[in-house]
């Protein structure tokens, strides 16, 4: 039987974007889960049926997660639109996503799972491509400069960028990630 308690349900898969962050997607178990998540053994097989739905679940709570809140929305609306605004805005991204740390490792890990599981990669093609339209949609809607192509290079490279934060933190400082920014919107942005 699948419950629906929806605060637990949300806990069990915030608890497994942890598992998955610290241990891979190998070490991802129902038990696993119910130790993260400190509820008694069991708990996580009662609310999803089985591996692959809480994988596919947890792909999708990650991006409500890393949603930014509806300030940060707005105040991205505000100020000047030119290329300097572009490199603040690009900037809260990339703090944003990297102060999510398990949930940016995590989705590392359900992009190499999606590789054999032909639903976690609809889940996760659909949530990925939803966001990048999003935020080509916010941009062009915004009147910062710049085109379609311009946003999706700059998600490409700030991806890559935040994957050398959380991962290899000793390859860039915190001044020369800022600065690698920067440089890439003005590269980037007309």
């Amino acid at each position: 039987m699948v419950r629906q308690n929806v605060a637990r349900r949300a806990a069990l898969i915030d608890a497994a974007i942890e598992v998955l962050a610290r241990e891979g997607a190998r070490g991802l178990t129902f038990r696993a889960v119910d130790a993260q998540a400190e509820v008694p053994t069991g708990t996580a097989s009662n609310y999803f049926a089985s591996r692959d739905d809480l994988l596919t679940q947890a792909g999708g709570r990650i991006y409500e997660r890393l949603q930014p809140d509806p300030a940060t929305v707005a105040d991205s609306l505000s100020g000047p639109r030119n290329r300097d605004r572009v490199a603040v805005l690009i900037q809260e991204v990339v703090d944003r996503v990297s102060s999510f740390r398990s949930g940016y490792l995590a989705l590392l890990e359900l992009r190499l799972e999606a590789t054999r599981r032909p639903e976690l990669r609809a889940v996760l093609t659909g949530h990925i491509r939803a966001d990048v339209d999003a935020n080509v949609r916010h941009h062009l809607d915004s009147g910062l400069p710049g085109d379609a192509d311009t946003v999706v290079l700059l998600y490409l490279a700030m991806n890559w960028l935040v994957l050398e934060r959380l991962t290899l933190p000793d390859v860039f400082g915190e001044e020369e990630i800022g600065r690698l920014v920067t440089s890439a919107v003005e590269r980037l942005v007309p």
